[in-house]
């Protein structure tokens, strides 16, 4: 579906302005304007965010009582459990305390959830399994804020519960002996958007300053801290937070760590992947092959792995563990892609693609951890919601969907509105989880559907696609492209910038399918005799499209720079296209 272009405005004399208050190039001067940046000291404080912008862990809310309480569990011996979650963020928030604790000596222990077994947040049947097994005091870390009856039931049971969050409140607080939350209600921390591993990182610092006896640690903890800021930076990444304030920080430095001192676990998966030998790590290195790794293995119900590879000290073993969890993502990409076939499929055959305003897909034997991926892909292919449903072969146990907003349709919100054909519902505007009854999904996807309709009706359906600026390839140097990196970490709230290159001409023959079931495109294309090779992902159907056209196209896209062999070229990522006029 094509998106609506939507070009950033900008005053000239402001970018050179900047350009030479900030000494920076013109297009980065532009780029940050583009993202509010007006101001010269802010615009530098952007570019070159230091470590001491993490404001100091005593001002996350909850954050010194917390660590107080268990470090006080560690000088009173007490068996301690830690209670993960199952995805990258939720494994990588679990080694960074587990780590911490260790180093301290704590008797400490880990719990992963099983994605399809034990679900999300703390689940009562655990809690009474580790109390049993000799736990005096649960640490959660990434969950645990939505989870105020299984609070009680930890007090019930004696349980010291202190939980680490970042999510949305349930419908009260948990009764704990400590919360550490960026937007705990009554607090005024002026950066909300922390995630699991970033909380428990302010945390593990604070131990650390316990242990030193003061606010500024050893040198052998300021250590430790820089290399579990990196485990810290996958949560991060993969959990698609804001990258700006804080996280920008974390990600930025972490990435340092990443290269130059982490755990065997993450060497493991940087040597597995390839990436070891990079002269420098970037976010989508992250975000395309540590992070994807570790998700597997959630996804797959193999959490607890990805912790241990996190946790590891053995070289040989975190080779072991990196090799599996390899295996498991290319498990993941099979089962992926046909689920992606049959959904596609469903798609083409119920519904109009070019109106209706949401697509509700729903199969038997589809594995509930994997139809996030799949539906996120099919809401930014159609850029709608689309929520995918996988169904109990036997149609005992209730439908697991997860929904994903494709634009600017508020997830929450709607299935808000359709909770009478649901079991129960959990998420936020852009993702969302729910649960249903196999015999109610008929019901529920024309409600939902026409929930989407009627939000649209003031919006428009039509997606839109931001774009920075016009760039044509003449322009697009390796020098301009470097210039343009130094806006990086890119992610949420700091996105790639989009550029437009105008009357380009398509060379024939060159648009083809590539990748693992053909479902990505690569192109040449070339303007004012400079050839550029194109790729676009998710996107192999519009090398059919492209083999037809005739005449020269508009194409926005992303510029990279493509490190292969010793040989840097520039490479666009294509984001959509259109004829001339």
């Amino acid at each position: 579906m094509r998106k609506r272009w939507k070009f950033q405005s900008f005053d000239p004399d402001a970018v050179a302005a900047l350009e030479s208050s900030a000494q920076v190039p013109n297009i980065v001067a532009q780029l940050l304007i583009g993202r509010g940046l007006t101001d010269p000291a802010a615009a530098q404080a952007f570019l070159n965010m230091k470590l001491t912008d993490l404001r100091p862990p005593d001002e996350l809310p909850g954050a010194q009582s917390a660590g107080e309480i268990i470090y006080q569990a560690i000088q009173d011996k007490k068996r301690i459990t830690i209670y993960g979650d199952y995805d990258a963020d939720g494994m990588t928030a679990t080694a960074v305390l587990l780590r911490c604790l260790k180093r301290l000596g704590a008797d400490v222990g880990y719990f992963a959830p099983n994605r399809m077994d034990d679900g999300y947040g703390l689940n009562s049947d655990v809690l009474k399994r580790l109390h049993q097994q000799g736990t005096q005091m649960i640490i959660s870390v990434d969950c645990g804020i939505a989870n105020a009856e299984q609070a009680d039931l930890a007090n019930e049971l004696g349980l010291q519960l202190v939980i680490t969050d970042h999510h949305e409140f349930g419908d009260r607080i948990p009764a704990a002996a400590a919360i550490v939350h960026p937007r705990l209600p009554g607090s005024d921390y002026p950066f909300g958007g922390l995630c699991g591993a970033g909380v428990a990182f302010k945390i593990a610092w604070i131990l650390c300053q316990l242990d030193s006896g003061t606010e500024k640690v050893t040198a052998e903890h300021r250590d430790f801290l820089m290399m579990i800021l990196g485990i810290a930076a996958i949560g991060t990444v993969t959990d698609v937070v804001p990258l700006v304030d804080e996280n920008r920080a974390i990600v930025m430095h972490g990435l340092h760590s990443l290269k130059n001192r982490t755990c065997p676990g993450i060497e493991a998966l940087k040597k597995i992947t390839k990436i070891h030998n990079k002269p420098r790590l970037h976010s989508d290195d992250i975000g395309f092959n540590l992070g994807p790794r570790l998700n597997a293995a959630g996804r797959l119900g193999q959490a607890a792995l990805g912790v241990e590879l996190l946790a590891t000290d053995d070289p040989k073993r975190a080779l072991e563990l990196a090799a599996y969890l390899d295996q498991l993502n290319e498990n993941r990409k099979t089962i992926e892609r046909s689920i992606n076939i049959a959904a596609t499929k469903q798609i083409k055959e119920s519904y109009d693609v070019d109106n209706d305003p949401a697509f509700v897909l729903a199969g038997h034997g589809w594995h509930a951890g994997v139809i996030g991926i799949v539906s996120g892909r099919l809401a930014e292919k159609y850029a709608r919601p689309v929520i995918l449903i996988a169904l109990d072969q036997l149609a005992i146990k209730p439908g697991i969907g997860s929904a994903r907003s494709g634009g600017s349709v508020n997830l929450h919100k709607t299935l808000q509105c359709c909770t009478q054909h649901l079991e129960k519902h959990g998420g936020h505007a852009a993702a969302a989880g729910l649960t249903i009854q196999e015999k109610n999904v008929a019901a529920f996807r024309s409600d939902f559907c026409d929930q989407v309709a009627e939000m649209l009706k003031t919006e428009g359906q039509m997606a839109e696609l931001f774009i920075d600026a016009e760039a044509p390839f003449i322009q697009l140097t390796t020098q301009n492209v470097e210039q343009i990196q130094q806006l990086a970490p890119f992610g949420k709230d700091n996105p790639r910038p989009v550029f437009v290159a105008s009357e380009v001409e398509i060379v024939p023959k060159s648009a083809k399918r590539m990748g693992g079931g053909q479902r990505h495109l690569t192109v040449t294309l070339t303007q004012f005799n400079k050839k550029i090779r194109c790729v676009a992902f998710g996107q192999g159907d519009w090398a059919e499209e492209l083999d037809q056209v005739s005449g020269p196209i508009d194409v926005a896209f992303k510029p990279i720079i493509n490190e292969f062999r010793g040989q840097r070229n520039v490479e666009l990522h294509i984001e959509d296209w259109r004829l001339s006029q």
